[in-house]
């Protein structure tokens, strides 16, 4: 009897060390893999914010919310068994759909710029497309699902990197290692984002406090969020471009046109002798003109031949 709990003790303990090993193997490959995704991390959030900017403060959070949770659908629900599916089935369709990401990032991108630069003709554009809404809750929900689809775009690039770490792992390995990066990476950046949005009402309460200190630090903080979201605005319509340009621009040094690809690694080879940043940032800057163009030759596309033949459809689809 002793003998045999012994051997079952014994036999705990094993079980107990595999289990541990296989826990420290899946943090080290989900650090790995989430290293390698960063840049798209920080696209992420960049993106974010802009989809909150001039809607009511009390709506910022439960708007979070609500794309935090759509991302979160995204990558379980959806990416990930489709990365899983594609990887075992037909890993030649995954180049592909990115690329086709990568278009949809460009127009949105370009899009944005365009608003910025000829308004009235952007909101023809958005009328053609049926993209403008004058009721608030209208206007929130179009913003909430523009936000959702942007995620699935970055998240099936940050689910992509996070699989090609893995590859030579076992399928369990790669749903574990792409579970816990998409769940990690999601908390992160729309944490992130909710402390961003927020911080012009925690300086509305630090300006009201006693201390001379706080209230300086609050006045602060309330002056520089405006010209702060502004500029993060920038960034996330910077990041659209240069990610979805970056994109395409690998795809089609996957399917054998490679000259745009060498040029961007040649541009960036040749700042990079003044510094790694201004290799990456002329890299990105490539991209995200290359990102432009390829936009502004789609967004005529979108509102003349796209949008029409969806609406063809509708009503045969109903």
């Amino acid at each position: 009897m002793a003998t045999g709990l012994l051997a079952l003790l014994d036999d705990i303990a094993g079980i107990a060390k595999l289990a541990a090993a296989s826990v420290d193997d899946v943090a080290a490959q989900a650090a790995k893999a989430g290293a390698k995704a960063a840049g798209v991390v920080i696209d992420d959030a960049a993106v974010t914010p802009r989809y909150v900017t001039g809607l009511a403060a009390a709506r910022e959070i439960p708007i979070v919310r609500r794309i935090a949770i759509g991302s979160l659908r995204n990558k379980l629900l959806f990416l990930l068994p489709a990365a899983l599916a594609l990887s075992a089935f037909a890993p030649w369709a995954i180049t592909p759909l990115l690329v086709l990401g990568g278009l949809f990032l460009c127009y949105e991108g370009a899009e944005k710029l365009w608003e910025a630069v000829a308004p009235h003709a952007a909101h023809g554009h958005e009328a053609a497309t049926g993209a403008a809404h004058t009721d608030p809750q209208a206007l929130e929900d179009t913003k909430v699902a523009g936000a959702i689809r942007t995620d699935f775009i970055l998240s099936a690039e940050i689910m992509a990197i996070t699989l090609a770490a893995v590859s030579e792992s076992s399928l369990v390995m790669q749903a574990i290692v792409l579970a816990v990066v998409g769940v990690g990476i999601t908390f992160a950046v729309y944490g992130a984002v909710m402390l961003i949005v927020k911080a012009d009402d925690a300086g509305l309460a630090l300006s009201a406090s006693r201390s001379g200190a706080l209230r300086a630090v609050g006045r602060g903080l309330v002056a520089a969020m405006p010209p702060f979201l502004k500029v993060l605005g920038i960034v996330g319509t910077a990041a659209m471009l240069w990610v979805g340009g970056g994109i395409v621009i690998h795809g089609l040094e996957e399917f054998g046109f490679g000259a745009i690809g060498h040029a961007v690694h040649d541009v960036s080879e040749w700042a990079g002798g003044a510094g790694a940043a201004l290799g990456w940032l002329a890299g990105a800057a490539v991209s995200g003109v290359f990102g432009i163009l390829l936009g502004a030759l789609l967004i005529p596309l979108v509102e003349h031949v796209v949008t029409p033949a969806f609406r063809a459809l509708r009503p045969a689809r109903g």
